[in-house]
C-alpha cells in the first residue's frame, strides 16, 4: 500500500509540475539527466534547494498530520521510519549496492519512457506530446511502483537523496516524544548510493542511445 501511495504520488508531482521544471523531483534524476546530457550544470543546484525544500516541508507535514500519534507509540524506529529509510539488515556495502541499483533503474527507465517519445517511435511528433504529457507521469509513478515491489526490501528504496536526507534532519530537529536516534551512521548511503546510480543510469543510457545517434 505504501509503496503504491509513493508511486502515485510521484505520478502526480510530475503532472504537477512537469511542464514547468521537468518534474525532476530527485537530486539523483538530477545528476543522471545531466551525465545523458553534459548539459544543465549551473541549474542544478536551483534543483536541488527546491527538492530539498520540498521533502523538508513535506515532512513537517506528516508531522502533523500524524501529531496525536507520536506520543502512544513506543517505537523509536517506527517514528524514524515515518521520515526516512532504513536497511531490514544493516550492512553498508550492500545496502550502497542496493540503492545503487535501485536508483539506477530509476533513471535509466525514466530516460528511457522520455526517449519513446522524443526518437520518432511513437510517430507524428505533435502527437507524441500530447501523448507525452498524459502518459508520462503514470509511467514514471508505476517504474517507481516496480522498483519498490522489486528492490525495496533490502533498504526500504530511497532512491532519492532529497527524500531521506531532508526528512532526516527534520526528525532530528522536531520536538517528537521518544523519538530516539536519527541513524546518521546510516544517512550516507540514500545519500551516495542513489546520486552514483544515478550518473550510472545517465552513463550507460548515453552510451546505448548516444545524443543525435
Amino acid at each position: 500500500v505504501i509503496t503504491f501511495g509513493w508511486a502515485m504520488a510521484v505520478a502526480v508531482a510530475v503532472y504537477a509540475v512537469g511542464n514547468y521544471s521537468g518534474a525532476h523531483i530527485n537530486p539523483a534524476v538530477t545528476v543522471g539527466l545531466w551525465a545523458n546530457s553534459g548539459e544543465g550544470a549551473g541549474d542544478m543546484w536551483k534543483y536541488f534547494v527546491g527538492q530539498f525544500a520540498g521533502a523538508m516541508i513535506g515532512a513537517i507535514l506528516v508531522y502533523l498530520s500524524y501529531l496525536p500519534h507520536w506520543k502512544p507509540t513506543d517505537d523509536a524506529g517506527a517514528k524514524l521510519g515515518v521520515f526516512s529509510t532504513g536497511p531490514a539488515i544493516r550492512n553498508y556495502p550492500m545496502n550502497l549496492l542496493t540503492e545503487i541499483i535501485g536508483t539506477f533503474v530509476l533513471v535509466f527507465g525514466v530516460l528511457a519512457i522520455g526517449d519513446h517519445f522524443t526518437s520518432g517511435v511513437v510517430g507524428n511528433q505533435e502527437y507524441a506530446d500530447a501523448v507525452s504529457l498524459g502518459i508520462t507521469p503514470l509511467l514514471v509513478g508505476f517504474l517507481v511502483f516496480s522498483i519498490g515491489l522489486s528492490l525495496g526490501g533490502p533498504t526500504g528504496y530511497a532512491i532519492n537523496p532529497a527524500r531521506d536526507l531532508g526528512p532526516r534532519i527534520i526528525h532530528q530537529l522536531l520536538p517528537i516524544p521518544g523519538k530516539g536516534t536519527s541513524d546518521w551512521a546510516y544517512a550516507w548511503v540514500p545519500v551516495v548510493g542513489p546520486v552514483i546510480g544515478g550518473i550510472l543510469g545517465g552513463l550507460v543510457f548515453r552510451g546505448l542511445y548516444p545524443i543525435g545517434g
